[in-house]
């Protein structure tokens, strides 16, 4: 593992690391699946379980379309025969529903709040990295009460390849002026690791507190915490034992 006295930013995912997911995204999942189906509920149902949702478990499954992809990725999977005209105007409609309804109905995992704070006390430079839009990661820190805590917020829409490509750390890292080594990427999904590697963070952190599991997470994470809320302690504890 690197020095983490080396890292002076932070990159986070948002959902299931910052947000709760089940809590902020199953409704509205099922929300957008009936709008797809039209009303149909069988259609709506195959529709979720094509996007990775287990009606056993009643979660989305690690790294699945809705755990980790785009509105893009979500149209091209349910409407795969559309022209690219009627494409757009249905990710403009996912957009919208992701964006004004994820927001507004967003609840932050336990103890997020207090942990960026204290990060942000620290110094840190703080980014969201999402593959949600980005005005909808920017509307979910206000509703939290964070926005002011962080540089920037990234969304799918704000860089030419959304995760697992590295465009956003470089986006981030033109803002902060920081290196790509002195960046931490955290995330619950597979996504948000690979794009830590192939940007070169200098830290890819996983966390257990969303759609993730330890198996698929521990390959290709440097450390995984159950919760980003453990963040402030695992640096501080990490800094000391490089001192």
């Amino acid at each position: 593992m690197k020095n983490p006295a080396d890292i002076k930013g932070i990159l986070f995912d948002k959902d299931g690391t910052l947000v709760d997911f089940n809590a902020t995204w199953l409704s509205i999942a099922d929300f957008m699946a009936m709008d797809a189906a039209e009303g149909d509920r069988w259609k709506a149902d195959r529709l979720l379980s094509a996007a990775g949702f287990d009606f056993v478990a009643k979660r989305f499954k690690p790294d699945s379309i809705f755990a980790s992809g785009t509105n893009m990725d979500v149209v091209e999977l349910w409407f795969p025969r559309l022209s690219d005209e009627d494409q757009m105007l249905a990710v403009a409609r996912f957009n919208e529903i992701t964006s004004v309804q994820g927001s507004s109905m967003a609840v932050a995992l336990p103890g997020i709040v207090g942990a960026l704070t204290a990060l942000h006390k620290r110094a840190y430079r703080l980014g969201v990295a999402t593959n949600d839009s980005t005005a909808g990661a920017e509307k979910t820190m206000v509703t939290l009460g964070v926005a002011q805590l962080f540089d920037a917020a990234y969304g799918y829409d704000a860089v030419a390849n959304p995760k697992p490509a590295p465009d956003t750390i470089l986006a981030f890292c033109d803002l902060t002026g920081l290196r790509p080594a002195e960046i931490a990427m955290v995330g619950d999904n597979r996504h948000d690791l690979e794009m830590a590697r192939a940007g070169g963070c200098g830290l890819a952190i996983g966390v257990l507190s969303g759609t993730g599991t330890r198996e698929s997470l521990t390959a290709i994470a440097d450390v995984v915490l159950d919760s980003v809320a453990d963040l402030p302690d695992f640096l501080s504890a990490r800094v000391k034992e490089t001192v």
